[in-house]
């Protein structure tokens, strides 16, 4: 089957999707923010359609061939803060150790500072599997911990592993970048 070119307005869909997902950020803090000890399912539906647009708006921009640079900087940014949104909310209603919050929030970090500084440079920054496994697997996680009671195994034990990932993808950018300098 022949790839499909969108036109016109359709276009524009992939980076609506990724301002949509910007534009859930006050709304999930909101719903979190007023949250029975963390746990909302208003907050974890607006997260799971966050996580979801993610997906939508990557796939539609690739299969329309309308990828930008808007979206090639703007969606790993709209996930970082959803994702960071989610982290600090949660350890502010104690559901999450203080370390899966620096992890979180360092690794997070060092990628902006690393975009800054080997971007300009000519370095391409592709998403790898690893980090869009590791992506998923943190927003599984956290809209798990939004619905059920703190301290339920499975959403520690998917975040664990989603930060791991999360951390191995970093590193694997970073020395991508290092050994392939323009």
């Amino acid at each position: 089957m022949a790839e499909r070119v969108a036109s016109g307005r359709l276009q524009q869909v992939p980076n609506a999707l990724t301002v949509a997902r910007f534009a859930a950020i006050p709304v999930f803090v909101v719903l979190l923010a007023t949250a029975d000890d963390g746990r909302s399912w208003p907050a974890a539906i607006v997260f799971g359609a966050a996580a979801a647009t993610d997906q939508v708006d990557g796939w539609l921009a690739r299969r329309w061939h309308v990828e930008s640079r808007f979206g090639t900087v703007a969606d790993p940014l709209a996930d970082r803060l959803m994702i960071d949104t989610a982290v600090i909310g949660l350890f502010l209603h104690g559901r999450l150790p203080w370390a899966g919050l620096v992890l979180i929030l360092s690794r997070d970090l060092l990628l902006v500072a690393g975009y800054k500084l080997f971007v300009p440079r000519g370095y391409e920054l592709s998403v790898n599997i690893i980090g869009k496994a590791a992506t998923w697997i943190l927003y599984l996680s956290l809209a798990l911990m939004l619905v059920t009671r703190a301290g339920a195994t499975i959403p520690y034990t998917l975040f664990w592993i989603g930060l791991g990932l999360a951390l191995l993808a970093a590193v694997a950018y970073l020395t991508g970048a290092l050994r392939n300098p323009a």
